[in-house]
């Protein structure tokens, strides 16, 4: 009887200990789907508002000054004197150097007195015509009187016409040699280089005693007012007109915006990447901007009101060829993927044209691993 109830006791213990293995098993397997849920995903938004859109074409260019000249001499000298440096703001009239004069001062005096001679020779042509006419109607008076003879009219009428020819040709010495001395003139006249321009000296390529010849002396550029070249796909050609704004930026000037107007647009196209060129006029006070500078900038070709824009890093799977892309719009606590079309881009921001209205909250950061559903926590916001 005792060895009975002690199997008894035995097979009732065991009983029991299962039947409390089996309850902590179901507890375990209760518990596991609320700790395996995912905790709130932190993320930063931007609420979706209307606003106003500028359509641009994006371009690049070289930036180079509107007025530039090099500066040469037109005759042949010596180099005398220079009278400004490489860097120095000059205007138009200034004095940039001066040749040796000794030449073309010792031609203008040769002309000079070649002009005082022919003069003198001109004048004694004239006396002789004078008097061979005058000689000329005396005989001719005796004639008709019987007092000469034709010979002696023909004597004299043939003096008068070679007198007549030699105060011609008198004239014709004195006319080149009025000539000569107007050139000699402006030979000597040349023997000082002005400048040409208001502007700065570039580069000075010349020093005292080198001969000046048809290489240029000096580049003098105004930076006042510079053009801007860029070159334009074949496809935006019918947006272009003169008037329109170019902004621009350059790595010389971070976070600096300028803008320029176009001015000339090239009626002939690219046979090679199909693209037009442009040129904008940008006005340059104060001369901050340097030709040569490279930019990159944006043309204006339209600008639109109301438009919902939204950051581009929140674009999820965009296709830039179809424009299709995804959204995550926080609506409560959770993330729900929408589809949606983008439009134009503009630095950061993009257009998105149908998928989200005013107001609408995207997630803008924190959102790679988010799936549909997933819980957020909202950080920060735009």
């Amino acid at each position: 009887m005792r060895k009975t109830t002690i199997i008894f006791a035995i097979i009732v213990s065991g009983v029991f200990v299962a039947a409390l293995m089996m309850k902590n098993h179901q507890s375990q397997a209760e518990d596991k789907p609320m700790s395996a849920e995912r905790p709130p995903v932190a993320v930063e938004t931007a609420v979706v508002a209307p606003s106003d859109i500028s359509e641009t074409v994006d371009v690049v260019g070289t930036l180079a000054p509107k007025f530039q000249t090099d500066v040469r001499t037109e005759y042949n000298g010596v180099v005398k004197e220079v009278h400004v440096t490489e860097w120095v703001r000059v205007k138009k009239g200034d004095k940039l150097a001066s040749l040796d004069t000794r030449e073309s001062e010792a031609l203008l005096n040769r002309a000079k007195s070649a002009t005082e001679m022919a003069k003198a020779n001109l004048l004694q042509a004239k006396v002789g015509s004078q008097r061979a006419e005058r000689e000329y109607n005396r005989i001719l008076r005796l004639k008709e009187s019987g007092l000469a003879t034709q010979q002696s009219v023909d004597e004299a009428g043939t003096e008068k016409e070679a007198a007549v020819a030699r105060h011609s040709s008198s004239q014709a010495m004195l006319n080149a040699a009025q000539h000569e001395l107007e050139q000699a003139k402006v030979r000597f006249s040349k023997t000082v280089i002005y400048s040409p321009i208001d502007g700065i000296i570039a580069e000075r390529r010349v020093s005292v005693g080198d001969l000046a010849t048809d290489k240029p002396l000096f580049r003098l550029v105004d930076n006042r007012l510079l053009d801007l070249t860029v070159t334009v796909p074949s496809k935006f050609i019918r947006f272009l007109k003169p008037g329109l704004e170019l902004r621009f930026t350059t790595d010389a000037f971070p976070g600096q915006t300028f803008s320029g107007k176009l001015m000339y647009i090239n009626p002939v196209i690219n046979e090679t990447d199909r693209s037009v060129k442009v040129v904008a006029e940008v006005p340059n006070k104060p001369e901050v901007l340097k030709g040569g500078l490279f930019v990159e900038g944006q043309i204006i070709i339209g600008q639109r009101k109301g438009v919902l824009k939204v950051p581009r890093n929140a674009l999820l799977n965009w296709d830039v060829n179809t424009q299709k892309a995804e959204l995550l719009v926080v609506e409560g606590e959770t993330a729900k993927r929408r589809s949606v079309i983008a439009g134009v881009t503009t630095k950061d921001m993009v257009e998105i044209t149908s998928g989200i209205s005013a107001g609408d909250q995207v997630i803008c950061r924190g959102g790679f691993n988010i799936k549909e559903g997933d819980k957020v926590k909202i950080n920060g916001g735009k």
